[in-house]
């Protein structure tokens, strides 16, 4: 029986034409989705972003939680350690069996996705197993993409924050010429002070839900209310 690969594919921030004629290839030779969810209940966007662009017909879904928090060391922790263990297992199983299997993410795997982290594990349990990793269009890209922006263009420099402190926010921007701050919501007052405090407020761009029927993208962050702020939203500051 020939060896099955494990395609790890990147499907895009929301939009399902972003999906990559690579990424759709790799699907269709897929027998098995794994399908990764931050939330022990709901749906996952990974998947139905896949759904609206490519027939799933008979493939199986495994799903694997993922939580979106720090828990090492505490009980919860060690339930999930199992449940990513088990995950893996899964995973394995099929690819023993000659089943191509697709690990789907949001975004571009490589940048802030889930994969890395079971990535270890499954070369650990099997160091000759075939990955192939197929990028996808990030977040950023295609928030800069709605927004006009360039990100970066000759020499500039450019920055990723995950949810800065003030103080880490404004060594940045002395710093970098293009600043793009990931996980917003959580310090949104922030980012408006810290951007006021810093002349700044007119150069940059809120994008929630790119690519999604609900999307928004907005220059006056001031104008924001707690409503609008979204989990899948980032602030683009291009000085």
């Amino acid at each position: 029986m020939a060896a099955a690969t494990l395609y790890v594919i990147g499907v895009g921030p929301g939009d399902p034409e972003l999906l990559t004629l690579k990424g759709a290839r790799a699907l269709g030779k897929a027998g098995c989705i794994c399908v990764p969810r931050g939330k022990e209940k709901g749906g996952s966007l990974a998947l139905s972003i896949v759904r609206q662009a490519i027939d799933l017909g008979e493939k199986e879904i495994i799903e694997a939680y993922f939580p979106m928090r720090h828990v090492r060391g505490t009980a919860h922790g060690e339930e999930l350690e199992a449940r990513w263990n088990e995950t893996v297992c899964a995973v394995l199983d099929r690819l023993k069996r000659g089943i191509h299997t697709a690990f789907i993410t949001i975004g571009d795997p490589t940048l802030y996705s889930t994969f890395f982290y079971l990535c270890d594990r499954l070369l650990e349990a099997s160091p000759e197993l075939a990955i192939e990793i197929i990028p996808g269009v990030s977040s950023i890209n295609a928030a800069a993409a709605r927004a006009r922006l360039p990100l970066g263009l000759g020499d500039e420099r450019i920055a990723i924050l995950p949810a800065p402190s003030a103080a880490d926010l404004r060594t940045a921007l002395g710093a970098f010429d293009t600043v793009v701050i990931m996980k917003v919501h959580k310090v949104f007052p922030t980012v408006v002070a810290v951007l006021a405090e810093c002349g700044l407020a007119g150069k940059a761009v809120y994008v929630s839900r790119t690519g999604m029927a609900n999307e928004l993208v907005r220059r006056d962050l001031a104008s924001l209310g707690t409503g609008d702020l979204d989990y899948f939203s980032l602030v683009i500051v291009r000085k």
